[in-house]
């Protein structure tokens, strides 16, 4: 009788594994469907000048987290690259230098859709652009810019800078400069403005006449409720998460969310480990600081915690980010074996935090974004390449294809037709 039992309960085990299994491959097929379908938009990808050269650049799959190859391994299409500058000097010195470096930035992002990949990508403009490159077969580049700060106090640059295909702005990044407060002036209370300067009230003018989208990710709270107040068109947050999950001045509160919401915007869930889960992240950088500096230290490379990026140099951001995932994927290899680890944020965490603002504001304001080769990346979602892993995770929540199109997308673009139909509604 007992062997009766045993064997009763060893085939419904079997019997529950397989259900299981069916089960797991329906969702994958599903989302293999979806993810095909949809135009996926990640609207944060950090470059580096020097990936953008005859013998080194996008076409190869460099070490980079965004290049083409990723991109069509992982089903990414469309791309926002970003035209970055650190902050220096409130002083015509420190913006001719930051106009410099935004300048070789937008020039190389040309480069790479005129010349080096034309064949492979193209530079879009609007949202009709971006479906016919995506129908044609092509991957997708769109210019987003953070930091406005080498515009300098000469606002005719934003028409400059739209010219050259910059569809979103952000005023400010971390540090305070000409047009508004950052979010780093949280820290130690200290602000310039306490929300935005004059010229930062007319920059928001400029951008709504010219159609730019205004970005208001990095950017202190009260320069956002400001720029809400100010502007004629929903504006974004490129590349922020839920502050009520994840405690941390780069992420929205629930009032600015519900005030994105009120102003027909959309924030772009950010797939940075420190801005999704700061115990879970804390608790695993405790563990792997020593493993990455005994790395770095026998690659003769110089490393720092992630946390502290914003403070360094672009330069040495830069050298920073080309050297990181190399010793973090060597940690990786390291740590494999050990019972001991603390869990890495992973995508899970990720779309927690786009299931707390769809809940909270909606679907119609929430979108997705990486911050790749700018310091994001998780587990699941660690480059382009395992885009795909986003949407499955949807498909799992029970995320409709509809839905999942808002979220990879379609809010983005709907928000983007708004603010340059109103710039033509001026002209006219």
């Amino acid at each position: 009788m007992r062997h009766i039992i045993g064997l009763f309960c060893l085939l419904s085990f079997i019997g529950c594994n397989k259900s299981k299994t069916s089960q797991n491959s329906d969702l994958e097929a599903t989302a293999r469907r979806i993810h095909e379908n949809v135009i996926t938009i990640d609207t944060h990808d950090d470059i580096n000048v020097k990936n953008f050269t005859d013998s080194i650049n996008y076409t190869q799959d460099l070490e980079t987290q965004v290049n083409l190859p990723k991109m069509k391994a992982g089903g990414l299409n469309v791309v926002w690259l970003i035209v970055y500058t650190g902050q220096d000097s409130l002083n015509p010195k420190g913006y001719a230098k930051a106009e410099a470096n935004a300048m070789a930035k937008f020039k190389a992002i040309h480069r790479l859709c005129d010349t080096l990949g034309s064949r492979e990508i193209n530079l879009a403009r609007t949202s009709e652009e971006v479906r016919i490159i995506h129908q044609s077969g092509k991957q997708v580049a769109m210019i987003g810019v953070e930091n406005a700060y080498p515009i300098g106090e000469n606002l005719s640059k934003f028409e400059q800078y739209q010219k050259l295909g910059a569809r979103y702005i952000s005023l400010a990044h971390n540090g305070h400069n000409q047009f508004c407060d950052s979010n780093t002036g949280e820290k130690d209370n200290t602000w310039l403005y306490n929300g935005l300067s004059n010229l930062g009230k007319k920059a928001v003018y400029e951008m709504n006449r010219l159609g730019i989208m205004i970005d208001i990710s990095h950017i202190s709270k009260e320069s956002m409720i400001q720029i809400v107040s100010l502007s004629k068109v929903p504006i974004i947050a490129s590349h922020s998460s839920a502050r009520a999950l994840c405690d941390h001045s780069r992420n929205l509160d629930d009032e600015q969310l519900k005030l994105l919401k009120e102003n027909g915007g959309v924030v772009q869930t950010v797939a940075l480990d420190a801005y999704l889960n700061t115990a879970k992240y804390d608790k695993r950088e405790n563990y792997m600081k020593g493993i990455y500096k005994h790395i770095a230290d026998s690659l003769g490379i110089k490393w720092i915690e992630k946390s502290k990026l914003g403070q360094l140099t672009e330069k040495q951001q830069d050298d920073y980010l080309e050297n990181s995932k190399r010793v973090t994927e060597i940690a990786r290899a390291v740590v494999a074996d050990r019972n001991d680890v603390p869990p890495e944020v992973d995508v899970s965490d990720f779309v927690d935090h786009i299931d707390y603002m769809v809940n909270l504001i909606g679907i119609n304001h929430v979108g997705i974004s990486s911050d790749f080769d700018g310091g994001g990346g998780i587990k699941g979602w660690s480059d382009a390449s395992e885009t795909f892993n986003v949407t499955l995770e949807l498909v799992k929540r029970g995320y409709s294809e509809s839905g999942i199109e808002k979220l990879w997308g379609g809010n983005l673009l709907r928000v983007l037709d708004e603010v340059q139909e109103y710039a033509r509604s001026l002209k006219k």
